[in-house]
C-alpha cells in the first residue's frame, strides 16, 4: 500500500506495551488515525511502575541502554527529559566462589580480551585456559553458534560459568551454551567472522569502541522508575489524537473483502467499542475506516476496519493472531520459547541496613544460589534514596530458563530463600518492613541458534500482505531500545519502506546488562 494512504488511513496496534506504543506515537506523527488493543488491564507491558513501603519503584525492567537513541529519545519526546538520571553507582559485583568480587572490566559481554582482565574471578587454571586462545586454530562459527559453545572452546568453560553466563542470565534469563551469538552478542559475532583469535576480536571491539569516543552513561533510568515511559507514551498518544483500549483481547484479524463486495465483512457500523474510562480515550472516534481498508479486526465483540495493522504481541499470542492469513509466519512464532523469572523487591529500615558499595551483583548459575542477582536500588538509583531516605530497597531476580521448580514455590518460599541468599552474600539479617513477589511467567523471549534466521522467515511471510508488519521483544533484541526500534521499522514497513526492517533482521540490537541485578 503507497505511503500516502497508510497516512490518511486507520492503523490498529495490537498489544500495549513499550514496542506498540512506540509505534502508536511514529504513526500519530504521520498523520495516521491509530487505534491501539491491548488485552491485559494496562499498558507498558514488562515495564511496570510500584509501591513497596511508600517508595516508588520498578516492578519490572529498570534500565535503558543509553548508548542507543530510541529509548532516551523517546522518553524526552514523551516529556520525561527533565526526569531523567543515570545510575547513581555503576560499580557492582559478583558472587562468586564464596565471596562478593569486583565485577570485571576489559570485556564484552563477559568475553574477555585479555586474561588478567578476570584475574580474581577465574581460577589459575581458568586464567591459563584463556591464554591458549592465542594459539588455537581457527573455531569457524557459521552461520550462527551457540555463545557458550564458541567462548567455551576458544577460553574454556570457566569464562562462560563464572562471567559470560550471569550476564547473558541477567539479559534474557537464558542459557549461555543454548544462546544464538549472532543474535544476543551480534558485535561479537561479526568480529569472531574475521578474527582467528577470539580475544583479539574482543581487543578490536573494545579499540573501535574507544575510537568513536562515547562519551555519556551507558544506561539511564527515570526518577519514578522506567515503568513510568510507557505511561508517558500512552498519553502522548492520547494527547495526539490516538485511542488506546486496554482490556480489549483481538480475537480474529483477517485481510478485508476487496472493495465493492464488502458486505458484513466491511467496516463496522457500531464503532470501536466503549473505551475503558481513562482521560484521552477517542471513544466518540468512528471505527469505520476508508472504503479501500484491507483488514478486518475483531476486539471486544467489534468489528474495525483498518489499512494497516501492527501485531506487538508475544509469540504466541501473535501467532495465533496471524494463523488465518499468515499460517507460516504464524508457526514460525509458535516454536518460540519463553523463560518465566520473578522479582523479589524488600525494603529494609536505613538504621537496620549495612550493604556493600554499588549497584548490586550478579550469580553464576554454577554456584548453585538460588537468585541469579540482586540490584541494590537505593543506591543504584539516586532518586530512590533521595525520596525516600529512611529505607533502604534492594530487589533479587530468580528464574532461569527451564528452571520450574523454584518459581512453583509460593511468595513467602520466594522472599525467604532471596533473604537467605542476601545473607550469605553481603551479611544483611534485617527483617523488611515490606516484600513484594512479582512474576513474569513467559517474560522473556528465548534467542536459540538460528533465531535470526527464523525472524528473517516471519517477516519475509508477513511482508507478503500489505498493510501488515510485526514487532517487539521477539525479533530483534529483548532491551527497550530494541523494542522501539523494531516498532519504527514496522511503521516504516506499512508505509513501504523495508528497509530498517532489513537492517534490524541482518544486525540485531544488542541488549546489554544494567551493571547488576535484572
Amino acid at each position: 500500500m503507497s505511503g500516502s494512504r497508510t497516512g490518511a488511513g486507520h492503523v490498529v496496534v495490537i498489544g500495549a506495551g513499550i514496542a506498540g506504543l512506540a509505534a502508536a506515537h511514529r504513526l500519530l506523527e504521520r498523520g495516521a488515525r491509530v487505534t491501539v488493543m491491548e488485552a491485559s488491564d494496562r499498558v507498558g507491558g514488562k515495564l511496570l511502575p510500584g509501591e513497596i513501603a511508600g517508595a516508588r519503584v520498578d516492578l519490572g525492567a529498570e534500565s535503558l541502554l543509553a548508548r542507543r537513541p530510541e529509548a532516551v529519545a523517546l522518553a524526552r519526546e514523551a516529556g520525561l527529559a527533565d526526569r531523567l538520571q543515570p545510575p547513581a553507582t555503576a560499580t557492582a559485583s559478583l558472587w562468586t566462589r564464596g565471596a562478593l568480587r569486583p565485577m570485571p572490566k576489559g570485556h564484552v559481554m563477559g568475553v574477555p580480551g585479555t586474561a588478567s582482565a578476570l584475574a580474581g574471578v577465574l581460577s589459575d587454571e581458568g586464567l591459563a585456559r584463556i591464554e591458549r586462545d592465542a594459539d588455537l586454530p581457527r573455531t569457524e562459527v557459521g552461520d550462527d553458534v551457540a555463545v557458550g559453545e564458541y567462548v567455551a572452546a576458544r577460553l574454556g568453560h570457566e569464562v562462560v560459568d563464572r562471567l559470560v553466563e550471569p550476564l547473558l542470565g541477567g539479559v534474557y534469563a537464558g542459557d549461555a551454551y543454548r544462546l544464538s551469538m549472532r543474535s544476543a552478542v551480534p558485535q561479537l559475532f561479526q568480529a569472531a567472522r574475521t578474527h582467528t583469535s577470539l580475544t583479539e576480536a574482543v581487543r578490536e571491539i573494545q579499540s573501535r569502541a574507544a575510537t568513536a569516543q562515547q562519551t555519556g552513561p551507558v544506561f539511564m533510568g527515570i526518577q519514578g522508575g522506567v515503568g513510568t515511559l510507557p505511561l508517558a507514551v500512552a498519553e502522548s498518544v492520547r494527547a495526539r489524537g490516538g485511542e488506546i483500549l486496554t482490556g480489549t483481547p483481538v480475537t480474529d484479524l483477517r485481510r478485508a473483502a476487496p472493495p465493492g463486495r464488502q458486505g458484513s465483512d466491511g467496516p463496522a457500523a457500531g464503532g470501536t467499542g466503549a473505551a475503558s474510562g481513562e482521560p484521552g480515550h477517542a471513544a466518540s472516534q468512528p471505527a469505520a475506516g476508508p472504503t479501500h481498508a484491507l483488514w478486518r479486526v475483531v476486539a471486544g465483540g467489534r468489528l474495525l476496519a483498518a489499512d494497516a495493522v501492527i501485531v506487538s504481541d508475544t509469540a504466541p499470542a501473535a501467532a495465533a493472531l496471524l494463523r488465518a492469513e499468515a499460517p507460516a509466519a504464524a508457526a514460525e512464532l509458535a516454536a518460540v520459547e519463553y523463560a518465566s523469572m520473578a522479582l523479589v523487591t524488600l525494603a529494609y529500615r536505613r538504621a537496620e541496613t549495612r550493604l556493600p558499595a554499588g549497584s548490586g551483583f550478579l550469580v553464576p548459575p554454577v554456584d548453585g544460589r538460588t537468585i541469579k542477582a540482586s540490584t541494590f536500588a537505593s543506591q543504584k538509583w539516586g532518586w530512590i534514596g533521595d525520596e525516600n531516605p529512611g529505607l533502604v530497597v534492594v530487589r533479587t531476580s530468580v528464574g532461569r530458563y527451564g528452571e520450574t521448580e523454584i518459581l512453583g514455590r509460593d511468595d513467602a518460599e520466594l522472599v525467604e530463600v532471596s533473604r537467605q541468599d542476601l545473607k550469605a552474600a553481603t551479611g544483611l539479617d534485617a527483617t523488611p518492613v515490606e516484600a513484594r513477589v512479582t512474576r513474569w511467567d513467559g517474560g522473556l523471549p528465548q534467542y536459540p541458534v538460528g533465531h535470526h534466521a527464523r525472524v528473517a522467515r516471519v517477516r519475509e511471510h508477513v511482508a507478503e500482505l500489505p498493510g501488515l508488519a510485526v514487532c517487539g521483544a521477539v525479533y530483534d533484541g529483548v532491551g527497550v531500545p530494541a523494542c522501539i526500534a523494531s516498532a519504527y521499522a514496522a511503521v516504516d514497513q506499512i508505509h513501504g519502506d523495508l528497509r530498517a526492517v532489513r537492517q534490524l533482521t541482518a544486525h540485531p540490537v544488542q541488549s546489554l546488562h544494567g551493571g547488576a541485578g535484572e
